[in-house]
């Protein structure tokens, strides 16, 4: 039996990435901090496909010791994708940043997406049909002013995993390693990332996509032979090969 493992999976993306895999009949390993949104999400995919197995797991990989222990909870399983969907914003000017938020955020987005890419890559790089993707964001591609700690931790994510597949291509590797770039889109991402309440998107925003949406994008990049799915300054998605110069040292 083989699973996709879906991290941050208790709401936006990641929540709705899990119900467009089990529409394609996939059994789902589905991770957050929030165990009683997770027991949601699996009542909801049941709905969709009673017959697909569905493990919760609850991890904060904002203390990367986690990581390693989510992994090896999972060494069991056979995992035919592996999605490292979760991550942290900070919204606000460098100089008037919260530390101690950068800091998890950077655990988050760098060391533990690092940490689970390795350890997948390690044990599935020759296993035919596996593929790992990684959330970057369109902000791993252009510098965002009052959000430079963020768009700089996903440029870190959009060259690693651009890197990843370069190498993994080199090597003649059967893991396909991808990157998926959303701009904005309609999660409680936003809201933590500026530590408000409520944000009103339809206000604020003149355009966004929904998480559903976005779920789509994630299943056409994974139906594609594409590296990158990246979504451009007029909110159409685009799939693509890489976009970093690669320099080659085999």
């Amino acid at each position: 039996m083989k699973y996709t493992v879906i991290t941050g999976a208790s709401s936006g993306i990641g929540y709705e990435t899990a119900l467009a895999f089990a529409a394609k009949g996939k059994n789902l390993i589905i991770v957050a901090r929030r165990f009683d949104k997770l027991e949601e999400l699996k009542s909801k995919i049941k709905e969709i496909n009673s017959n697909l197995d569905v493990v919760i797991l609850t991890s904060d990989l904002s203390v990367t010791d986690q990581a390693y222990t989510l992994y090896n909870d999972l060494k069991e399983y056979q995992i035919e994708t592996w999605i490292n969907n979760a991550g942290l914003g900070e919204g606000s000017f460098v100089a008037e940043q919260k530390l101690e938020k950068v800091e998890s955020m950077l655990r988050v987005n760098i060391e533990s997406l690092t940490i689970l890419s390795t350890l997948y890559v390690r044990d599935y790089a020759d296993v035919e049909g596996t593929q790992l993707i990684n959330v970057s964001s369109a902000l791993g591609y252009v510098i965002a002013v009052g959000s430079v700690a963020y768009s700089a931790s996903k440029y870190y994510v959009s060259a690693f995993t651009e890197g990843l597949a370069k190498e993994l291509e080199l090597k003649g590797a059967k893991l396909k390693a991808k990157v998926l770039a959303p701009a904005i889109t309609e999660t409680e991402f936003v809201k933590k990332s500026i530590d408000v309440e409520d944000y009103d998107y339809k206000a604020n925003m003149p355009k966004y996509h929904t998480a559903k949406q976005m779920a789509g994008f994630m299943v056409d990049l994974f139906d594609s032979n594409e590296v990158v799915g990246i979504v451009d300054q007029n909110y159409d998605f685009n799939l693509r090969g890489q976009i970093y110069p690669v320099i080659s040292e085999f």
